[in-house]
């Protein structure tokens, strides 16, 4: 997608946001606002209730649960999706490595996204759905 904002390109990259317009991203964009997080910064604490959600414009971040590391993250990654839908706890504790520039997407913006890109609803269930199969072949076989 040839287009001339940096932000939007790396929207483009985020799966969840992958096949969406060049307007769609446009949308999705202004109801986000940047930030640079430090190094350290603990995005998401496990356990705790999520309002918000970050997209890694870059740098990279480890996800951690219950102290055990279960991966890195980096640019393209989205952090804390579940909350923008259901305020529940967060499921890992998410800390930048380094200086990480982000996107900062809120439940109310997001919610306002949706209204407004109904396409992106459908595209989210796919997402957590496809979460749902992976964790099933994992535990179940």
């Amino acid at each position: 997608m040839a287009h001339d904002d940096p932000t939007i390109e790396h929207l483009a990259e985020v799966p969840l946001f992958r096949d969406c317009t060049a307007r769609e991203l446009d949308k999705i964009a202004a109801a986000s606002t940047e930030i640079v997080a430090p190094t350290g910064r603990v995005l998401v604490d496990q356990g705790q209730t999520g309002r918000e959600a970050f997209i890694i414009l870059s740098g990279t971040a480890t996800a951690s649960r219950s102290g055990q590391t279960i991966g890195t993250l980096g640019p393209g990654e989205i952090v804390g999706e579940l909350s923008l839908l259901d305020h529940g706890p967060r499921t890992a504790t998410v800390t930048c490595d380094c200086e990480c520039r982000l996107l900062v997407l809120d439940q109310r913006q997001f919610r306002s996204v949706l209204e407004s890109v109904p396409s992106l609803s459908v595209r989210l269930l796919a997402t957590l759905s496809a979460r749902i199969r992976d964790l099933d072949h994992r535990y179940y076989g």
